[in-house]
């Protein structure tokens, strides 16, 4: 059986260090530490920070969940603008932003993103090394 954690947060960039401390919290207590922790926590921090940045709905919230599952661990974040979904682009060198997918794609094992009825997802999966080490306290 998966564990699963979601929550939401307020669409605005104060709140992207919440998102990255409860993602921090919820890998320390399913017992993923680690460069592995610090991957999925960076790229929580990527995805979350491009949701409340580029979302164009009023008043959004924007949705993290995390998954361990078996030898997976799953990373998701929606956001209710559905039809602007992200791309891989190579950024100017004088460009301030635009790189957060190209690190998305270096450390995760898989990415993607897909529209939902309502939102849009943004997803990173990660393989877990001794998944047996990773079972959360109550499964």
């Amino acid at each position: 059986m998966p564990a699963t954690e979601t929550f939401l947060i307020p669409q605005h960039k104060r709140h992207v260090l919440r998102a990255r401390q409860r993602v921090r919290k919820v890998l320390a207590d399913w017992g993923v530490t680690g460069e592995l922790a610090d991957g999925v926590t960076l790229l929580a921090n990527e995805l979350v920070t491009n949701a409340v940045t580029h979302c164009r709905v009023s008043y959004a919230r924007t949705r993290v969940t995390l998954t361990l599952h078996g030898t997976e661990l799953l990373l998701e974040v929606s956001d209710p603008d559905r039809d602007r979904l992200p791309r891989l682009h190579e950024p100017h060198p004088d460009e301030e932003g635009g790189r957060g997918l190209a690190l998305v794609a270096a450390l995760a094992d898989a990415w993607g993103c897909r529209q939902e009825p309502y939102t849009k997802c943004v997803w990173a999966r990660f393989a877990l090394a001794g998944a047996e080490e990773h079972v959360p306290a109550g499964s």
